[in-house]
């Protein structure tokens, strides 16, 4: 989780070790992999996607007296670089990561901080399962109404890839959607614009290329 490092190596190995127990616009409110806003659940109809765009905050911001901070370079430092996605209190985010299948990837987005964007790529390494931490009262997560038998909240385990060759600021991103927008292109309809408060968004194949190739090309 997000305390000291120790402390996140060890929430983070009993994360992936409790399946069988258990079996965020850029405000606070975007809160990345701890978003906490409550929505309407998506329709059982929705459309299936195999790639991902995932916010987490890499700055420190304390909820409670915890440290909710969790970054792409906290990732890395995990065992095995593999951690579990909890805490993911949104109806829509939690569905999108239920859709989630092993060996899909997702971009790590950087969410409430300075500069906002794009950090690396992670790959789903693990599908959706019981997020032990609604469960836990200690956990800034917790959550009374749900119960072990009826659980209401899921969590995937996400491996680090890679970082891109250059980060790529919400910023630009915002520049060629505005450009698409009004002339067609892959990002007119991007999620991270026309849901940006999802913590957990799915984007289309076009826009996930679209998206990587910017790695290769000078800032916008």
């Amino acid at each position: 989780m997000k305390l000291s490092k120790e402390k996140l190596q060890s929430d983070k190995l009993s994360c992936l070790d409790n399946t069988e127990k258990a079996e965020e616009s850029e405000t606070a409110s975007s809160g990345g992999k701890r978003k906490v806003v409550k929505e309407s659940s998506e329709s059982p109809d929705s459309p299936e996607f195999s790639r991902w765009l995932m916010k987490s905050e890499p700055d420190s911001r304390f909820e409670n007296g915890i440290d909710v901070k969790f970054g792409i370079e906290d990732l890395k430092a995990l065992p095995d670089q593999t951690g579990c996605w909890d805490g993911v209190r949104n109806y829509q985010a939690r569905n999108f990561m239920r859709q989630m299948k092993e060996g899909q990837s997702a971009f790590f987005y950087h969410s409430n901080c300075k500069e906002p964007g794009i950090a690396g790529i992670m790959k789903i390494v693990k599908e959706a399962y019981v997020d032990h931490t609604q469960f836990d009262r200690k956990d800034v997560h917790y959550d009374a109404g749900s119960k072990p038998d009826n659980p209401k909240w899921s969590m995937v385990d996400v491996q680090y890839q890679r970082m891109l060759k250059r980060y790529l600021p919400l910023s630009e991103l915002k520049k060629y959607h505005l450009q698409q927008r009004a002339k067609g292109g892959p990002l007119k309809d991007m999620a991270l614009f026309t849901r940006a408060r999802l913590s957990v968004q799915p984007l289309t194949t076009e826009e996930f290329d679209f998206v990587l190739s910017l790695e290769d090309k000078e800032p916008l």
